[in-house]
């Protein structure tokens, strides 16, 4: 199994409101493709971290393989949740892939 992990810091020029209603798309547009996806095991997407955080939002997700992930990140569905609710919103992107026993 691999672990697909992206912690996202959305644009500075987002209000708090405006920062809750993007995150709600992101996080529905991203567990929407559950099932969508060959090889995507598990996806969710955490919106309410602590105080200590410094990130908005993360992105934990599991596939069967590393050609999987491969698939993910060109499949049509989720080009279009990326491009149209994510990459728009989001200043920083860090990511960190590995994988799980």
């Amino acid at each position: 199994m691999i672990r697909h992990i992206i912690v996202w810091t959305l644009k500075d020029e987002f209000t708090e409101s405006q920062k809750i209603d993007v995150k709600a798309g992101i996080k529905e547009g991203l567990e929407g493709l559950k099932g969508q996806i060959p090889g995507l095991v598990d996806i969710k997407v955490i919106t309410e971290g602590l105080d200590s955080s410094n990130a908005d939002l993360m992105l934990d997700s599991v596939f069967e393989s590393v050609e999987a992930l491969n698939g993910y990140s060109v499949h049509p569905a989720h080009v279009a949740v990326a491009t149209g609710k994510v990459r728009p919103n989001v200043k920083i992107r860090s990511c960190f892939d590995y994988e799980a026993e």
